[in-house]
């Protein structure tokens, strides 16, 4: 579409140029003279009560009323462009918002789609150049911007993040490191039973850990006291907190190449056997297992997963394997912000149980089947959807484009 000269009695000619004799070159030269390249659309449009031809040229500026006349003949055409083109636009709308539910949509339509996307860009940059309208510069821009959004395919930061993370990047993050939760998990429970038997069979270990008086106040009121002292709620808020804690804890020493990890670990292994091992003495074994597995069981996987990979980030320090040093470690520091962000969930869980069930008027077995259902159903979720997760490639990693984020090295 070609704007009107500007006008001959102004100084210009039939061409436009604005010096007599000279004349805009054909679309895709140089537009009105401006010494401008244009593409073959825009190239017309673009003339301009100030003619330069070359930097050593004098611009004109013609009068007040001169312009008046060419910016009236440019809004005339721009009438005419927005009229040829509304239509197009209309469309697009109807064909963005109807992708809100692509399923819906044709192969035809999607195509059309994206056509209509590349014009309507095109024609908001024409319409920019041509003396814009606030107004439909504005409406034409919020078009195309959906329009991209649907095509281009923006990142959704709602809840579609959140399901993917649970269904995909936390399991997978867990399940690739599953060798490593067995041997800690195994390491730690080792520890516990032999420590407690230790106690048990030793009178040395038992008379010398605890003062006889302090080992029978543990035995018949202290340990069952400690899970019905405060109200429910503020008691799983507060376990939570502790037990978020040692998870975090364990999985952050991984930095110090483990050996911290290991102590948070041994730490509740050693705890863990000694109480269990006099509680054993005292004839009060049934009562420790009944207080402690409901939650325990949750609990303590959950705490064996944040230590094993506390020591995986650790190793990665000491050994990368293939990878560069740094590679190795910043993967594995992802992948525990992943895990340590899904543990803190099951923490909470775990949480409630040892609030509201485990010193609950409940048989012994049911509140043991809790535990026990809740500790199938979370190995469970990880086996299934981590299996998956890796098998098609996943690796629990925050971001995929982020393992390839690394300096340059020479």
């Amino acid at each position: 579409m070609i704007l009107p000269a500007w006008p001959e009695a102004l100084g210009g000619t039939a061409g436009g140029s604005g010096v007599p004799g000279v004349r805009p070159e054909a679309p895709g030269g140089v537009a009105g003279g401006m010494g401008v390249p244009r593409s073959p659309e825009t190239s017309a449009s673009h003339y301009h009560p100030f003619s330069c031809f070359r930097p050593s040229d004098v611009c004109r500026v013609v009068t007040f009323a001169g312009y008046r006349v060419w910016w009236e003949a440019v809004r005339m055409d721009l009438d005419a462009y927005v009229g040829l083109h509304r239509a197009e636009w209309a469309r697009l709308e109807d064909l963005v918002r109807r992708a809100a539910r692509p399923r819906r949509m044709s192969g035809v339509e999607l195509d059309e789609l994206v056509e209509l996307y590349q014009k309507a860009a095109t024609h908001l940059s024409v319409i920019r150049s041509r003396g814009p309208d606030p107004v439909l510069v504005d409406s034409l821009a919020g078009t195309v911007t959906r329009a991209r959004s649907v095509v281009v395919g923006a990142r959704d930061p709602s809840w579609h993040v959140v399901g993917r993370y649970f269904a995909v990047t936390f399991p997978a993050a867990v399940y690739a490191r599953r060798m490593w939760f067995l041997a800690t998990c195994g390491a730690s429970l080792a520890v516990a039973v032999a420590l407690g038997l230790w106690v048990v069979h030793t009178p040395a270990a038992y008379s010398g850990l605890l003062p006889p008086a302090e080992v029978q106040q543990l035995c018949r009121t202290d340990f069952a006291h400690y899970y019905s002292e405060n109200p429910a709620s503020s008691f799983a808020a507060q376990v939570w907190t502790n037990n978020a804690w040692v998870a975090a804890s364990a999985i952050a020493f991984g930095a110090l190449l483990g050996l911290p990890t290991l102590a948070v670990l041994l730490f509740n292994s050693v705890n863990l056997g000694i109480v269990g091992g006099y509680m054993a003495s005292c004839g009060e074994s049934s009562q420790f297992f009944t207080l402690i597995l409901p939650h325990g069981m949750l609990e303590l996987t959950v705490v064996f997963i944040a230590g094993a990979v506390g020591l995986r980030l650790g190793w990665s320090i000491i050994d990368p394997g293939p990878r560069r040093r740094v590679e190795a470690v910043a993967a594995e520091g992802r992948a525990a912000v992943v895990i340590s962000l899904g543990l803190a969930v099951a923490l909470a869980f775990s949480g409630l149980i040892e609030a509201f069930v485990t010193p609950s008027s409940l048989p012994a077995g049911v509140r043991i089947g809790v535990g026990v259902f809740a500790l199938v159903m979370f190995v469970g979720y990880i086996r299934v959807y981590g299996r998956r997760a890796v098998a098609m490639g996943e690796s629990g990693d925050l971001d995929k484009e982020l393992s390839a984020d690394l300096a340059p090295t020479a």
